[in-house]
């Protein structure tokens, strides 16, 4: 029996498509899940806290917009800023960056997979979920280089399926998810 790798970060990557996805999930998280979870979903850059006051409608869990150079908390949801890349310092510690736009994007899924890659290793998962580009992939890649585990939607299930298909088709995943099983394969960690 192989031993299971202690999951310390759960990221979670969505575009177009994939608000209702993130929302029945967190639906149905286990309040006992210890796990932090970070959300970067492209969203236009003026738009406030709009998605935390929507998504604390669903959760007991604190649901908790990134600042910068915010300590990480296990059994709390995080929300990257419109506008900004989710940088990981350390397993303690993220920042916030500015710089130039990945994938016609800020954050950038890429940005951020990659980062939690290098500071969590084979203790994270990252998942994708639907969009309308191919932010994420190399992201993906990136966590698979640095053993830790990839779920991508299945593309059949994604409101918008380029995001998902592109990643299936580049990156060697370990899991294919359906939204209405997300949350019971995370409750199971």
């Amino acid at each position: 029996m192989e031993s299971q790798d202690t999951i310390e970060l759960i990221v979670i990557g969505g575009s177009a498509g994939s608000l209702q996805v993130i929302i029945q999930m967190i639906k149905n998280l286990d309040d006992t899940l210890d796990i932090p979870i970070v959300l970067v979903v492209h969203r236009k850059a003026q738009s406030g806290d709009i998605l935390r006051t929507l998504l604390e409608q669903f959760t007991s869990k604190p649901v908790v917009e990134v600042e910068d150079k915010a300590e990480i908390q296990n059994n709390t949801i995080y929300i990257v800023p419109a506008d900004y890349h989710l940088l990981f310092e350390s397993k303690k510690y993220m920042s916030l960056d500015s710089s130039e736009k990945m994938n016609y994007s800020r954050p950038s899924i890429d940005v951020t997979f990659r980062s939690a890659a290098e500071v969590y290793g084979k203790n994270m998962i990252g998942i994708l979920l639907s969009g309308a580009n191919a932010d994420g992939t190399e992201g993906l890649g990136y966590i698979k280089k640095y053993k830790g585990k990839v779920w991508i939607q299945d593309p059949e299930t994604a409101e918008v399926d380029y995001m998902p298909k592109h990643a299936m088709e580049e990156i060697d995943y370990d899991l294919i998810i359906r939204p209405d099983s997300l949350a019971n394969h995370i409750n199971q960690l």
